[in-house]
């Protein structure tokens, strides 16, 4: 499998997403509701200062044609999308899932965020659409370094 690079921007915007998860899940531990992992990390988002979208609707396209609404948790920075889980286990299905809206939306990268893992490390999947990544004319949206 080629392992492809991302922008340190954008790499370095994934470290502070995964941060702010890691004070969440220190500060909660786990037993909530995937809807109370959502604010408190929207919460520690606006206090150190990343931008993101919650809840945000798209509408893929199938061969032209519209496919119906659906609905990511977190968008961070227009770059980054969040899947947010409190599960047991993470399934393929939920990887699946977070590997469509990539391709759907064609943002570079996509994390999914387990709140029930014994530690965010051990319950967050990286997954990068190497597309989106290497479209010249449609180049990410990746916040530099001096905005962040």
């Amino acid at each position: 499998m080629e392992r492809v690079e991302l922008p340190k921007a954008l790499n370095d915007l994934s470290r502070r997403v995964i941060g702010c998860a890691i004070e969440v899940h220190r500060e909660l531990g786990i037993g909530l509701l995937e809807s109370v992992y959502e604010s408190a990390l929207c919460a520690e988002f606006q206090r150190v200062g990343i931008g993101f979208a919650q809840q945000v609707g798209f509408v893929g396209q199938y061969k032209g044609r519209p496919l119906p609404p659906q609905r990511i948790d977190l968008m961070v920075e227009d770059c980054i999308i969040l899947e947010l889980k409190a599960v047991r286990a993470v399934d393929d299905l939920h990887l699946a899932q977070l590997v469509s809206y990539l391709r759907l939306t064609q943002k570079p990268l996509g994390l999914l965020i387990n709140f029930h893992a014994p530690t965010i490390q051990k319950g967050t999947y990286r997954r990068i659409n190497s597309k989106a990544l290497n479209t010249p004319s449609s180049p990410p949206n990746v916040p530099s370094a001096s905005s962040a």
